[in-house]
C-alpha cells in the first residue's frame, strides 16, 4: 500500500511519513534492531532477531504491493527514525480486524512521530477496508496508552503475563481497539 504524508514535529523539524519499500531494507532492519535494544516495551529483544536484509527486503516489497497491509517509516533529516505497520489478523470471520505495531528511536520520543505514525496507520487501515484496529501495549508504557486513548482506542482486556521481561519479570499487556467505522 502506498502512503505519503509530510508533517512538522514539535521541535520544528520536518518529518516524512511514507510507505517503506524494498530499498529501505537495511535501514529498516537497523532501526528495528536499535529500537528493540532501547526499550523493554517491544515484543522481542535485539538478540532474538533471526531475519536479515534479504528477508526484510522481501517483507517490505510484499507490504508495498499489498492492498490490505502497510509498513510505514518516519524519516527525519533523511534518516528512518521510526516504523509502524498494519497487518491483517486473519481470514473470513476476522478479516475485518487488523493489528497495529509501532517502534520509534528513543531520541525521537515525545515530538509527535508516534501520533503521526499512528494516525497514518489508521488512515491506511480505513482505506484497506478494516473496521477495527487492535494493539497490545505494556501497561507500564503510560505515554503510549495516553496517546492511544487520546486518539480513541479503548481498552478491552489485560493479560497479566503477556511478556516475560529479562529485566522486570512478568509484564502486563493491555489490549486496545479502535473502531474504524
Amino acid at each position: 500500500m502506498e502512503y505519503t504524508r509530510n508533517i512538522i514535529l514539535k521541535n520544528g523539524k520536518k518529518c516524512l511519513i511514507r510507505s517503506a519499500v524494498g530499498d529501505d531494507a537495511q535501514e529498516v532492519l537497523n532501526i528495528f534492531l536499535l529500537t528493540h535494544e532501547q526499550t523493554d516495551f517491544l515484543s522481542s529483544y535485539q538478540d532474538e532477531t533471526t531475519f536479515d536484509v534479504v528477508f526484510e527486503k522481501q517483507f517490505l516489497t510484499e507490504r508495498a504491493n499489498s492492498d490490505k497491509e502497510v509498513y510505514l517509516c518516519a524519516i527525519v533529516d533523511e534518516r528512518i527514525v521510526g516504523t509502524a505497520g498494519v497487518n491483517q489478523k486473519g481470514q473470513n470471520k476476522i478479516r475485518h480486524r487488523a493489528n497495529f505495531g509501532i517502534a520509534i528511536e528513543k531520541d525521537f520520543w515525545g515530538i509527535g512521530i508516534g501520533r503521526a505514525l499512528t494516525m497514518s496507520c489508521i488512515a491506511c487501515a480505513k482505506n484497506a477496508g478494516f473496521s477495527q484496529l487492535e494493539l497490545e501495549v505494556v501497561s507500564d508504557n503510560s505515554n503510549a496508552i495516553a496517546l492511544y486513548k487520546s486518539i480513541g482506542f479503548v481498552e478491552f482486556g489485560r493479560n497479566p503475563r503477556g511478556f516475560i521481561s529479562r529485566c522486570k519479570g512478568w509484564q502486563e499487556l493491555v489490549s486496545m481497539r479502535l473502531e474504524l467505522n
